[in-house]
C-alpha cells in the first residue's frame, strides 16, 4: 500500500487516505508524504457526504472487505470514478488452505468455491481493475473463476533497485537462524508453533549452539511464553530494524503450511542476502521461472507430518553448514529481486493500465457484464444491510 501511495504522489496526484481503522503503534505518518488522512465510519452515511465533496477520479479499496463496505457508496455518488481493488492477496485462498490443513486433507473444489471466495471474487468483478500480487493467483482467477483478464493486473512487490546492493556480511560473519512475521497473521503464528513443536528440536539436536531468533509485531502472551534460552528458542518481538536482524542471521526459516499472496519476509531475506528454508507456499508467486533463494519442502504431507519436519530440519542444517550452497542460494535471491520486483518496470505497467482504462472507462465496463450485474443485484443487499445497521445505531 505504501508503494502505491508514494507512486500516486509522485505523479502529482492529490491523495487522500481514508480509513475506518484505529491508528496502530507502528503507523506511518502519511502527512510527511503530502497525503491527507481522513477517518471514516463504517455503515454511516457521513461517508456519502465526504466522498461526494471529495469527488475523486480514482478510488482504491484496500482488500475486498472495504470494497463491500464502501464500493456501493462510491458507485452511487461518484459513478465516473475509476474503482481499483488492491487484493493484497486472495483471502479466500488462504482460508481454503487453512481449512484443508485443519482437517488434514487436500484442497477440494468446494474449498475454492467457499462463501468467502464468492464474496472476494464478486468484489473483483465489481471493480474496474484489481491488483493481483501473485502470478499463481492471477492464473487461479482467470482459469477457475473465469475473471476477465482486462480487469486484472499482475502487481507484485515494487522494490527500489536503485538502493539495492549486495550484503557485505559474509557467511562466516553470520550466525544463528531467524524467523520474522506479524504474530496477528495466522500463517505466521502457525509457523512459529510448528517450529517450536516439531522443527527446532531436530535442528538444535544437530546444531546444539545454534539459536533461533523470532521477530514480529504484536506478540501475544502465548507467543512470549515460548521463549526458552536453554533451548535456543528466543522470542524477540518487534524488530526496530528488520533488515539489520535479517542480515545478521545466516539462514531464515519460514515453515508456512498455508497462506496466499507473496511473502514479504522472504523478499526481505533475499534483499539482505540471507538464504532461506521454506515451503512451496512460501515460494509461490515469487519464482516466475527462476531458481529459488534457498531450499523448500512440503509440510502438508498429512500422512507423514513427522517426516515433513525431519526433511525441513535437515535442509535447514544443510544450508547452515554448507558455505558453497549458501553462497549459491544467496546469488539466486539477488537475481530474483532484480528480475521480478523492479519497481520502475512494475509501476510503468500499472500506470499505463490505469491511464488506458480511465480514457475508455465506459467501454471497459461494457465488457464486464458480470460486474454490472453484481453492481445491480448484490450491492443492493449490501447497501440495505448498511442502511439498516445505521438506522439501528441511531435509535
Amino acid at each position: 500500500m505504501l508503494s502505491l501511495l508514494t507512486l500516486f504522489v509522485r505523479q502529482g496526484w492529490q491523495v487522500t487516505f481514508a480509513s475506518p481503522a484505529l491508528k496502530g503503534d507502528h503507523k506511518v505518518d502519511l502527512r510527511e508524504l503530502g497525503i491527507e488522512e481522513q477517518s471514516i465510519n463504517l455503515n454511516c452515511s457521513s461517508f456519502d457526504d465526504f466522498v461526494t465533496k471529495l469527488d475523486p477520479n480514482i478510488v482504491l479499496f484496500d482488500r475486498f472487505m472495504l470494497e463491500e463496505q464502501f464500493g456501493w457508496r462510491v458507485a452511487k455518488h461518484c459513478p465516473k470514478a475509476l474503482r481499483i481493488l488492491d487484493t493484497e492477496d486472495l483471502h479466500s485462498l488462504r482460508h481454503a488452505r487453512r481449512q484443508a490443513l485443519k482437517q488434514s486433507r487436500p484442497l477440494s473444489t468446494a474449498d475454492f468455491n467457499s462463501e468467502l471466495a464468492k464474496r472476494e471474487v464478486a468484489a473483483i468483478f465489481r471493480c474496474d481493475l484489481s491488483l493481483i500480487i501473485s502470478d499463481f493467483e492471477l492464473a487461479l482467477l482467470k482459469n477457475h473463476y473465469a475473471v476477465p483478464e482486462h480487469i486484472l493486473v499482475h502487481c507484485p512487490f515494487m522494490l527500489d533497485l536503485q538502493h539495492f546492493t549486495a550484503s557485505d556480511i559474509s557467511y562466516c560473519d553470520r550466525q544463528h537462524f531467524v524467523s520474522i512475521g506479524n504474530f496477528r497473521h495466522e500463517p505466521n503464528w502457525d509457523a512459529v508453533l510448528f517450529l517450536k513443536q516439531h522443527i527446532w528440536p531436530l535442528i538444535r539436536k544437530q546444531l546444539p549452539k545454534a539459536e533461533l531468533h523470532i521477530y514480529g509485531a504484536y506478540p501475544p502472551p502465548k507467543a512470549t511464553q515460548l521463549h526458552n534460552p536453554k533451548q535456543g528458542f528466543l522470542v524477540k518481538g518487534w524488530a526496530e530494524d528488520a533488515k539489520q536482524v535479517m542480515q545478521q542471521a545466516r539462514v531464515c526459516l519460514a515453515p508456512l503450511r498455508f497462506g496466499a499472496g507473496i511473502k514479504g519476509k522472504l523478499a526481505e531475506a533475499m534483499w539482505c542476502g540471507t538464504p532461506n528454508v521454506t515451503t512451496h507456499i512460501g515460494t509461490e508467486g515469487m519464482l516466475m521461472g527462476l531458481d529459488w533463494s534457498g531450499l523448500t519442502t512440503d509440510l502438508t504431507r498429512f500422512e507423514d507430518q513427522t517426516g515433513s519436519a525431519i526433511d525441513f530440519a535437515s535442509q535447514a542444517v544443510e544450508l547452515y553448514q554448507n558455505e558453497e550452497l549458501w553462497q549459491q542460494k544467496q546469488q539466486n535471491g539477488y537475481l530474483l529481486i532484480e528480475s521480478n520486483f523492479d519497481k520502475t518496470l512494475i509501476q510503468e505497467k500499472l500506470l499505463a493500465r490505469i491511464t488506458e482504462i480511465e480514457i475508455n472507462l465506459d467501454t471497459h465496463r461494457e465488457h464486464n457484464f458480470i460486474g454490472q450485474m453484481l453492481q445491480h443485484h448484490q450491492l443492493k443487499s449490501t447497501q440495505y444491510m448498511a442502511q439498516w445497521i445505521e438506522a439501528k445505531n441511531n435509535r
